[in-house]
C-alpha cells in the first residue's frame, strides 16, 4: 500500500503493479523475497489473493451485497470469482472466447449473464454454462431491464430489412425467447458509412438503464446522438445529438434526472433531462474515447463524477466542475468500477495484476477490509514527498515553442499535471537542442554566471575599521558572514560597552602572551612587532660593546658538527646526558682546569672533511694478532 496521489485529496494503492512492464516469474520472486524485510515495503500485502490474470483483465464489477467480486480476463478466456468475506480467489472458470462484458443478475454472483466476442450469450450458475445463445451480429454493451426481465445488447451493423436502422437485441429471460429489436438511428442511409461489418458501418455503442427509478432506457450511437426508449411504450420518446465524436459511455445519476454522456474525443457532458443543453462540459485531456462515467456521492452528500479513459481516471465536482483528484496507473485501463457506500475503486487492465484504489475522502473502507482506514491513519502521520527527477513541467504554449503539441494524449512522455504537462528529460532536451542548436553555449554562460556570483557571495562584504584589535573586528564579521548577515553595528562592536576594545591601546590583545596561545593553540603569531623590536634594541644598545667579545668566542662556525658522549664509567661523580649539538654551556662558576686526560668524561668531535681527501691506508696485522695453529688442540693428539 502506497500512496499514489498526496495532493489535497490523497489516493492510495492498494494492489496493483509497480511496473509498466510485467516481470518474470523467477524475477517477480527474487525481488519479493529481497524485499520482504525492506523498511518502504513493510505497508505491502496482498487484499485479495490472485486478483490477478495472466495477460490482463477485460471486466470487474462488485455484487450488489458487496460479498463478491466477478472478473474477466485472459490468457486463456476465463472469469474469476472472489470471495470478500475470505479475501480469496472462490473459483475460475474458462470459456470458449474472450469476454467482451457481462452484468449480474441477481444480488450474488449466482446468476451471470456474459457477452462474448463471437456473438455468443453465455449464462452461468455455480454449476458451470446454463445456456449459450448466438446473436446475429457482434454486440457491444450489455443492460438489463429487472421489471421485464430483459437483456438488452446494443449490436454493430444495420438491421436486414433494409430501413438502414442498428438494432438492440431483446432477450425475455422469462419466456426464453428473443423479443422485437428496438430501432435505433445509426446513419444508415448515410452513403459514406459502408455496409454491416465495414469499417465505418454504423453501430449502437452503449446502454444505460435508470431502473431505480423511472426506468427510461438510453443508447449512444456512433453518430454522435443519443436516443431515449420507454420500455413501457416500446418506442422512442426523445434524441439527443449534437455532440462532439461517437457516444461511447453513458449513466444515470441516482435520482434518474441527470445523464452523463462521454464521446470518442474525451469530451465529457452533464444534462438534465428536462433540458436539452448541457449543465456542464469537460474534457478529459487525452483526446481518448470515455469507458466509464460513475455517479459518487462523499460521506458529507457532495456528488461527485468519475471518468475514465485508458490511462487516467479524473473524478470532477458535480455542481462547480472543478477537478476534485485523479489517479494514472501504470498501464492501460479496460474497466473501473466502484465499490458501493465506500471509497475503494477497482479497475481491468492490460497489466497482469488488477489494480484496487482507496480514497479515504470518498468514504470508508468497505467492512470486508476495514483495517485500511487504520492503515490509512498512520500513513497521514509520515511525510510523503513526490518528485519528478526525469520530468519536466511544461505548459502548453512552452510545448507549442518546443513543435511538441502533437504529442499530447499520444505518448506517456507528456503526462498532464494542473495547468501543463510533464516532458520526459530526455525528451524535452532533445527538442530544446532542434528548437535553439546555441543552446549549449547559452547554459555554459548561465553556468559561469552562477560559479561567479557564487565566489562574490563568499566573500566578506562588511569591512569595519578599527584602531585597535583589527583582527579581532575582522573575526566577528567572519562569523557573521557565515550566518548569511552581516551587521556591522550589533554585537560587540556597536555596543557602547566595548567601545575602548577597539580604541584603547590599553585594551590592545597581547598574542604573544601565554594566556592568549592557551586559548587560541591554532593561531599563528609572529615572533615580535616592530615596538617589541625597538624596546629591545634600545635596552640592549648599552650591551653590545660589552657581549660582543663573549659572543665572538662562543661562536662556531656552522658547518661544525659536535656530537657530545656521557660515560657511564664515572664513580662517585653526578652524571652528566648532553644533548648532541652545539648547546653552548653555561659558565655558572670557573671550571677546574686540567692538564691531563679527561676523567669521567669524553669529548669526541667530528670536522667533516672533503670527500678529495685521501683516505688513510689500513693499519698492518700484528703478529699477535695472527691465530697460532700450535694452539689447535688437534694438533696436539
Amino acid at each position: 500500500m502506497k500512496l499514489t496521489n498526496p495532493g489535497a485529496v490523497p489516493v492510495y494503492t492498494v494492489a496493483g503493479p509497480s511496473t509498466a512492464r510485467p516481470l518474470p516469474d523467477w524475477l517477480a520472486r527474487r525481488r519479493k523475497r529481497s524485499s520482504k524485510y525492506d523498511p518502504e515495503n513493510l505497508n505491502n500485502f496482498e487484499l485479495l489473493q490472485e486478483f490477478e490474470f495472466e495477460e490482463a483483465s477485460n471486466c470487474v464489477r462488485v455484487s450488489e451485497d458487496g460479498n463478491w467480486i466477478m472478473s474477466s480476463g485472459t490468457y486463456k478466456p476465463q472469469f474469476h470469482v472472489h470471495s470478500t468475506q475470505e479475501l480469496s480467489l472462490s473459483f475460475s472458470r474458462h470459456t470458449k472466447s474472450e469476454n467482451t462484458t457481462f452484468l449480474l443478475l441477481s444480488s450474488d454472483y449466482t446468476k451471470s449473464v456474459h457477452l462474448q466476442t463471437d456473438r455468443s450469450i453465455e449464462f452461468h450458475t455455480p454449476m458451470g454454462c446454463h445456456y449459450e445463445v448466438r446473436i446475429p451480429r457482434f454486440g457491444r454493451d450489455l443492460a438489463y431491464l429487472r421489471q421485464s426481465t430483459e437483456v438488452l445488447i446494443p449490436a454493430v451493423g444495420v438491421s436486414a430489412d433494409g430501413s438502414g436502422y442498428g438494432e438492440v437485441f431483446r432477450l425475455d429471460l422469462e419466456r426464453g425467447q428473443f423479443l422485437r429489436p428496438w430501432q435505433i438511428d445509426v446513419g444508415g442511409d448515410d452513403p459514406g458509412s459502408g455496409l454491416q461489418g465495414s469499417i465505418h458501418v454504423g453501430a449502437v455503442n452503449v446502454a444505460a438503464v435508470a431502473e431505480k427509478t423511472h426506468g427510461l432506457c438510453a443508447f449512444g450511437t456512433s453518430i454522435s446522438t443519443v436516443e431515449f426508449y420507454d420500455p413501457r411504450s416500446k418506442g422512442r420518446v426523445a434524441v439527443l445529438g449534437g455532440h462532439d465524436g461517437e457516444v461511447t459511455a453513458l449513466n444515470y445519476s441516482d435520482d434518474g434526472l441527470s445523464l452523463a454522456l462521454g464521446t470518442s474525443t474525451g469530451q465529457i457532458r452533464i444534462f438534465d433531462l428536462r433540458n436539452p443543453r448541457p449543465l456542464l462540459k469537460k474534457d478529459q485531456g487525452m483526446g481518448l474515447p470515455i469507458k466509464n462515467l460513475i455517479y459518487l456521492k462523499t460521506p458529507t452528500e457532495e456528488r461527485k463524477l468519475l471518468s475514465a479513459d485508458k490511462r487516467i481516471i479524473k473524478i470532477w465536482d458535480e455542481h462547480t466542475g472543478d477537478l476534485w483528484t485523479s489517479v494514472e496507473p501504470l498501464v492501460d485501463i479496460n474497466h473501473v468500477t466502484h465499490v458501493p457506500d465506500s471509497g475503494m475503486i477497482l479497475t481491468a487492465n492490460e497489466g497482469k495484476h488488477m489494480h484496487c484504489f482507496f480514497i479515504p475522502n470518498l468514504g470508508l473502507a468497505p467492512k470486508w477490509c476495514h483495517f485500511l482506514d487504520n492503515l490509512v491513519h498512520e500513513m497521514e502521520n509520515e511525510t510523503q514527498t513526490e518528485t519528478y527527477d526525469n520530468y519536466k513541467f511544461l505548459t502548453k504554449p512552452e510545448l507549442k515553442s518546443l513543435s511538441l503539441d502533437h504529442l499530447i494524449g499520444k505518448t506517456n512522455l507528456l503526462r498532464p499535471y494542473m495547468h501543463g504537462y510533464f516532458v520526459a528529460a530526455k525528451l524535452y532536451d532533445q527538442a530544446r537542442l532542434i528548437a535553439n542548436p546555441y543552446i549549449w553555449e547559452e547554459e555554459r554562460a548561465k553556468r559561469v554566471k552562477e560559479k561567479i556570483e557564487k565566489e562574490r557571495a563568499s566573500r566578506i562584504r562588511g569591512v569595519k575599521k578599527v584602531k585597535v584589535n583589527q583582527k579581532l573586528a575582522d573575526k566577528i564579521l567572519q562569523r557573521q558572514e557565515k550566518r548569511a548577515k552581516v551587521d556591522l553595528e550589533a554585537g560587540v562592536l556597536g555596543d557602547s560597552r566595548f567601545g575602548k576594545l577597539f580604541e584603547d591601546e590599553e585594551f590592545k590583545v597581547d598574542e604573544t602572551s601565554y594566556e592568549f596561545r592557551a586559548l587560541n593553540p591554532s593561531t599563528q603569531v609572529e615572533n615580535t612587532s616592530p615596538s617589541q623590536n625597538a624596546r629591545i634594541g634600545a635596552d640592549d644598545s648599552s650591551d653590545d660593546e660589552s657581549g660582543s667579545e663573549a659572543e665572538s668566542e662562543h661562536q662556531k662556525p656552522k658547518d661544525d658538527v659536535v656530537m657530545q658522549v656521557s660515560s657511564s664509567t664515572a664513580r662517585g661523580g653526578k652524571i652528566r646526558d648532553t644533548a648532541i649539538g652545539s648547546r653552548a654551556q653555561k659558565q655558572t662558576r670557573a671550571a677546574k682546569v686540567r692538564t691531563g686526560d679527561v676523567v669521567g668524561e669524553q669529548q669526541i668531535i667530528f670536522v667533516p672533511e672533503s670527500k678529495k681527501k685521501r683516505q688513510p691506508a689500513p693499519a698492518p696485522i700484528k703478529r699477535q694478532d695472527r691465530r697460532s695453529a700450535s694452539t689447535n688442540t688437534f694438533r696436539r693428539l
